[in-house]
């Protein structure tokens, strides 16, 4: 017969070791540790002033030392630039092409043309007729009327430069005395030209004209 294989049952908890119990705290360390710490007082320093507050001072650019000679002479920083430098790769921004286009007479080496020049049609200042002469060696004059001496006093002398302090003429510009208006004073008047009936009046009021040689 098969013999019957003992089976032991352990009860809960015997292989186990009963945790130690905890151990009471003297009662002198316990008083301690309950008790507050208390931290020794500082001192506190006397506050000082607040100090304003500078503004940033905007940047500014380096300035060069003055020059010791003409070896030293240089132009300011960011008065000069690099040049374009066209047809050096795709990278450039300006290559291929290098700004000119596709094709064409324009894009070739050695282009160019006569002022004017509008590819074969008929150009501008042919197409427009010409009528009248226009004399590049003509003086322009500033007029002064009789109606604007009429503000100077008796007797004074009037020249180009006291007309030009009065904003009634150019300094760099000859001057041309007109009759228009009326005169009642004696005026010695000195310009580079008279009408003749400026002239008269000016003459007839008891002035005098004086021609400017130009």
């Amino acid at each position: 017969m098969a013999e019957k294989k003992k089976t032991t049952t352990r009860k809960a908890g015997a292989g186990k070791k009963a945790a130690p119990a905890p151990r009471a705290k003297a009662p002198a360390r316990a008083a301690k540790a309950a008790a507050p710490k208390k931290r020794p007082a500082r001192a506190e320093a006397p506050a000082a002033p607040a100090e304003p507050r500078k503004a940033a001072a905007a940047p500014q650019r380096p300035a060069l030392p003055p020059a010791a000679g003409i070896h030293g002479l240089a132009p300011s920083p960011g008065a000069t630039h690099y040049r374009k430098r066209v047809g050096r790769g795709p990278g450039s921004g300006h290559g291929k092409t290098a700004g000119r286009g596709y094709k064409g007479q324009k894009s070739r080496t050695g282009y160019r043309h006569q002022r004017g020049f509008e590819g074969g049609q008929m150009p501008l200042h042919r197409r427009v007729p010409k009528r009248g002469f226009t004399n590049i060696f003509r003086v322009e004059y500033d007029v002064v009327n009789l109606s604007e001496l009429d503000r100077f006093e008796a007797g004074q002398a009037i020249t180009p430069e006291t007309l030009a302090a009065a904003r009634l003429s150019r300094r760099n510009r000859p001057v041309k005395i007109l009759g228009d208006g009326q005169v009642g004073k004696a005026l010695t008047v000195s310009a580079h030209k008279f009408s003749a009936g400026a002239q008269a009046k000016i003459e007839a009021a008891g002035g005098r004209c004086e021609v400017i040689p130009r």
